[in-house]
């Protein structure tokens, strides 16, 4: 992937930061997908008063594009920051992970955790989350208990 396409998925992750509602943890976050067509799909947190129904940006725009069709991609760009405010990298959660798990090949997806268009790491799926339990565990033995 291009320079500038990681800049556009930068870009488009912070603008969905401005649209995170958090009225409890005040840190918000917005991510962008890139499927293997080449379209994006935003995301930012949606929070809840009960803690448990709230969902995280990544999941958000996995979960707007597999609504629409989508079952195959690329990419994801995470920015995140108190009050909006990016200091740091923001790593998806594990739940999200397990999401990620779902669709995406561990060895391929991109999980691009972003502090500006210039300042960004880049991790594999399978970097993040090493020991993933995906469909393929539920088509052979897992061993004993």
């Amino acid at each position: 992937m291009g320079k500038e396409r990681i800049q556009e998925l930068i870009r488009e992750a912070k603008e969905q930061m401005t649209r995170a509602y958090a009225p409890y943890s005040h840190f918000k976050v917005g991510a962008a997908l890139l499927t293997k067509t080449g379209k994006i799909y935003t995301g930012c947190n949606i929070e809840n008063a009960a803690y448990t129904p709230t969902n995280c940006a990544e999941r958000t725009a996995f979960f707007k594009a597999v609504s629409e069709g989508e079952r195959e991609f690329a990419a994801i760009c995470i920015a995140g920051g108190m009050d909006g405010k990016i200091t740091d990298y923001v790593a998806p959660c594990g739940v999200c992970r397990q999401v990620m798990t779902e669709f995406c090949s561990p060895e391929e997806f991109q999980i691009i955790l972003a502090k500006s268009e210039e300042d960004y790491q880049i991790y594999t799926l399978k970097d993040l989350l090493p020991k993933g339990f995906g469909s393929e565990n539920l088509t052979k033995g897992t061993g004993d208990f």
